[in-house]
């Protein structure tokens, strides 16, 4: 309710500074490298990286800097890894759920997804958005055999410098709840593991624009999910 008068109050000046915005963030590249490969040895572990302009890498030179290269760097001493990206800026979780609809890929024995930033700001509702995260873990579930799906949780986007105030505080109250949404849904579910990203607010650790993760967050992000992947109960049996 508060946040609903907060937009009826505030609407016509978050409209201009969400306008502005777009127009005056500067957009950066996905960044070049593969979206797919084997790496390392040990037990097979087929591995799904799923999401947003964050899962794909945005704010790092190149995937080797991004969450994905950074993650097998992190898995491959332990398993043979098997790796797909699957991710695009601007993509939504209704988005990544179509995608994955007609993504004829394989199976994984573990999935990891980064998706809410743009459902927040493209103001979707919080109980369409936890409908649809639910409906994208039973799809990995059921049509790729998922075992362990590791999901982000929403940035700290109340300290996005690319944001002015007053909307940086209301997109980032909305992705408080979101992000509290999603941990207590995921707490129900024993197959999912969940990953703060709101591990540091150093404004310094950001890419230029201000918005998304420099090479430094991904490094720690990877290292936060590859923890939840590899916490002792991912039996090796179940990775051949």
């Amino acid at each position: 309710m508060k946040q609903t008068l907060t937009m009826i109050a505030l609407g016509p000046i978050l409209l201009a500074q969400g306008i502005a915005t777009r127009r005056n963030t500067p957009v950066l590249p996905e960044p070049p490298g593969d979206r797919k490969g084997v790496t390392g040895s040990g037990p097979l572990l087929r591995l799904l990286v799923l999401g947003d302009s964050a899962a794909a890498g945005v704010g790092a030179p190149h995937q080797d800097q991004a969450l994905t290269g950074r993650l097998v760097s992190q898995l491959s001493p332990r398993y043979r890894v098997e790796w797909q990206l699957r991710a695009r800026t601007g993509h939504k979780t209704a988005d990544a759920l179509a995608s994955l609809e007609t993504f004829d890929g394989g199976l994984f024995d573990v999935a990891v997804t980064s998706l809410g930033v743009n459902d927040v700001v493209g103001l979707v509702g919080r109980r369409r958005w936890r409908s649809e995260q639910a409906r994208l873990r039973e799809l990995l579930r059921d049509k790729f055999r998922v075992s362990r799906i590791v999901i982000s949780g929403l940035p700290p986007i109340h300290g996005f410098p690319a944001l002015p105030q007053p909307l940086r505080r209301y997109i980032g109250a909305r992705a408080t709840l979101f992000d509290s949404d999603l941990h207590a849904d995921l707490s129900r579910e024993p197959d999912c593991r969940f990953v703060s990203l709101r591990f540091t607010e150093n404004v310094t650790l950001m890419a230029a624009d201000g918005f998304h993760p420099g090479p430094e967050v991904y490094a720690e992000w990877a290292e936060r999910v590859a923890e939840r992947i590899d916490d002792g109960t991912l039996c090796d049996e179940n990775l051949v």
